[in-house]
């Protein structure tokens, strides 16, 4: 199915793991910031950053709608931040799909916090009634310190503007944080900081992801030169930290990405102290854990 769909797809191609069913929309091209060191996916020259043309999405939609429009459940907005584009040209998006994909009941989108900074809550609010349902946050940290050394543009208040207004709205936020981007001289305050990032804003879903880079380091150490990764037991040590100053009622918690060495699901705070007992006996007992995180052991 995927060669038939008529849509024009710049490779590579990214969305969340939790959006595996859905189709993916192109509306960008790239990322809009494009500046965080530790992240490759739209650096190659194809992707470098660019507005769809407004015709030739609502096209695609119109087409891909006349092939499989009973078929196709769910959308997926790309690329990095779909939510950069006007509020006119986002409602335009979901209306055509209204439209012309009349069976979807879920639209999503990656969304950078400073792409809302020029919106307000009533035009979240027009997105989430037009059909945006799911806002995908990479927080990676609420620590500034953290955050000025991998170059993400964003501090802890930025990010908890962002997902206040889009709770505001109405829409289902998704943040995720990076196990280990802190390196060991910062792992306590990036664990601590993140938590409370979490707590003040009470995310639907949270998530971790442990920072990796398969293209190499170079890039992400020209602003932080002193950084290691962290092994297995740090990693673990840091999660145990993270866990144990999370307060959260109603959130769905995931550790279960493929660069994760244990997978952690749950919803807290419910689960908070199981979760705990799972990592506090991974560290007493790490000779039972994998020696490879998932990806590298190709699962």
């Amino acid at each position: 199915m995927l060669h038939a769909i008529p849509i024009r797809y710049v490779e590579p191609v990214f969305r969340p793991p939790s959006e595996a069913q859905s189709l993916i929309l192109p509306v960008t091209d790239g990322c809009s910031w494009n500046h965080c060191t530790f992240c490759e996916m739209y650096t190659a020259p194809q992707k470098h950053f660019r507005a769809r043309d407004e015709a030739e999405v609502l096209e695609s939609i119109r087409l891909t709608g006349k092939r499989f429009g009973s078929e196709i459940r769910r959308v997926f907005l790309a690329d990095g931040d779909a939510l950069v584009l006007p509020t006119r040209r986002l409602l335009n998006i979901l209306n055509g799909i209204r439209a012309h994909l009349p069976a979807v009941r879920r639209v999503s989108s990656y969304c950078l916090p400073r792409n809302l900074r020029r919106k307000s809550v009533d035009e979240l609010s027009e997105l989430a009634a037009a059909g945006l349902s799911i806002a995908y946050v990479g927080a990676e940290s609420g620590d500034d310190e953290v955050l000025q050394r991998v170059n993400k543009g964003e501090t802890f208040a930025s990010t908890i503007e962002a997902l206040d207004k889009l709770g505001a709205a109405g829409i289902t936020r998704s943040v995720m944080i990076l196990n280990g981007l802190g390196g060991p001289q910062l792992s306590l305050r990036h664990a601590e900081n993140s938590a409370r990032l979490a707590n003040a804003t009470q995310p639907e879903y949270l998530a971790t992801l442990v920072v990796s880079f398969p293209l190499g380091e170079e890039r992400f150490r020209a602003g932080f030169p002193d950084w290691r990764p962290l092994d297995q037991r740090e990693l673990f040590i840091e999660m145990e930290r993270f866990l144990e100053r999370l307060e959260l009622e109603r959130t769905v918690f995931r550790s279960d990405h493929a660069s994760n060495w244990l997978v952690l699901k749950g919803t807290l705070g419910a689960d908070k102290e199981r979760l705990l007992l799972q990592v506090r006996q991974a560290i007493a007992h790490p000779e039972a854990t994998p020696l490879r995180p998932a990806w590298a052991r190709g699962l």
